[in-house]
């Protein structure tokens, strides 16, 4: 794959913060350890067979997790959980461990799911595709659980709420 391109880093940062998205939350767990990172490039690929895909930096403790068990969770935030997200993305500061202190649960592959989200869904990797500095994990949805309630919404850089 050619990894040259003409197209200015900054102006495509700027311009993709034009897409507005909803936002999740990626765990995994292996041999004791859990980890977890604000995740944007989320995806569903198709209901039948139950697939999503995720984009995470290569170097990232959550990408080896995934790499290790072949598994993670995502949480889809509500509203209330904008201190979760901006944990979770390592903007809060000393907090190493950023499931301390939360209400978690399992479904199917042990990664925890965080309490309070609007969807959970708990994947098991399928394939893993390298795509410079990150990497695709498409996953089969193994189990789902969710609930009612507005949804957290991310956009150039800033959080909103759905009105009604």
């Amino acid at each position: 794959m050619d990894t040259s391109s003409n197209v200015d880093r900054e102006q495509l940062r700027r311009t993709m913060r034009a897409w507005s998205s909803g936002v999740t939350v990626v765990t995994a767990a292996h041999a004791g350890e859990r980890h977890g990172m604000t995740v944007s490039s989320f995806t569903s690929v198709a209901i039948e067979p139950p697939l999503i895909i995720i984009s995470l930096q290569s170097g990232s403790r959550t990408h080896a997790l995934i790499s290790q068990s072949g598994g993670f969770a995502v949480t889809v935030l509500s509203a209330q959980q904008q201190a979760i997200s901006e944990r979770f993305a390592g903007l809060t500061p000393n907090t190493e461990d950023r499931l301390a202190g939360l209400e978690t649960e399992t479904l199917v592959t042990g990664a925890p799911c965080l309490k309070g989200g609007l969807a959970y869904l708990d994947c098991r990797v399928v394939q893993t595709i390298p795509t410079g500095g990150n990497t695709l994990f498409l996953a089969e949805v193994v189990a789902t659980r969710s609930s009612e309630g507005t949804p957290l919404i991310y956009h150039n850089q800033r959080y909103y709420r759905l009105l009604e």
